[in-house]
């Protein structure tokens, strides 16, 4: 049962005792407390833009793993975008299937590449470094399929933008710390938060969380005891 923990004394500058009115400053505070115990993620080089889109579209309802062993196999069938457009799709349901939901995402990914093209006159995004972060969310939140996490993810990893994606992982721990409002879905979590997010920090405190709903806050048999943020959480055990 999760059951309400009480408030740490306010002399406490690291305590969970400012109101959830307040919520960017426990954001900020949660954000320190993440580095301290896992330190600051390298900013990689930015990816690909179009590749980043489409490993995203891969990751929707399954693990890293098998998102990964699916971009794999699909990059190794078919090296160039172009070769992806051209191809039966019951090829691409056959390279894909390792990541789940086969059949859905490759018509998907087919529907994609041909917006691409016939949008920017090419199977790439490169046009995308020319175009400003909300035209972007604007432009690719209409597609189907392509939901806030995945234009988060776009411009983040793809672009080097700050924006903050809010998966499953981010979604349940942020609910628990009181980050994120318990009855909100995630895609509105993503406008709810980016303001919230201290500038700079979207890639740090993206991956940080994960590794909290990773390690620490799963979503069955959560290990409360272990967790540093146990303080600050509003549902511990």
């Amino acid at each position: 049962m999760w059951v309400r923990r009480s408030r740490r004394p306010s002399h406490d500058p690291d305590s969970c005792d400012l109101p959830l009115t307040k919520p960017g400053a426990k954001v900020k505070r949660i954000s320190r407390m993440l580095e301290r115990a896992y330190g600051i993620p390298r900013k990689e080089r930015a990816r690909d833009p179009l590749d980043t889109l489409i490993l995203t579209l891969l990751s929707q309802n399954t693990n890293d793993r098998n998102r990964d062993r699916a971009y794999e196999a699909l990059r190794t069938q078919f090296p160039h975008w172009e070769e992806v457009l051209r191809a039966d799709v019951k090829e691409l349901i056959q390279a894909i299937r390792p990541g789940g939901l086969a059949q859905q995402k490759a018509g998907r990914i087919k529907e994609i590449l041909q917006w691409v093209q016939t949008h920017f006159g090419e199977t790439s995004l490169r046009a995308l470094g020319k175009m400003d972060s909300r035209t972007i969310r604007e432009t690719f939140g209409s597609l189907k399929g392509v939901g806030p996490k995945t234009v988060h993810c776009l411009l983040l990893f793809g672009l080097g933008r700050e924006a903050f994606p809010v998966d499953t992982h981010v979604l349940r721990v942020g609910k628990r710390l009181g980050l994120i409002p318990v009855e909100m879905s995630a895609e509105k979590a993503h406008s709810w938060m980016a303001p919230l997010v201290p500038k700079g920090k979207s890639l740090s405190l993206h991956v940080n969380l994960i590794r909290v709903g990773r390690s620490f806050c799963r979503a069955n048999n959560p290990r409360c005891p272990g967790c540093f943020l146990i303080k600050e959480c509003l549902h511990s055990q």
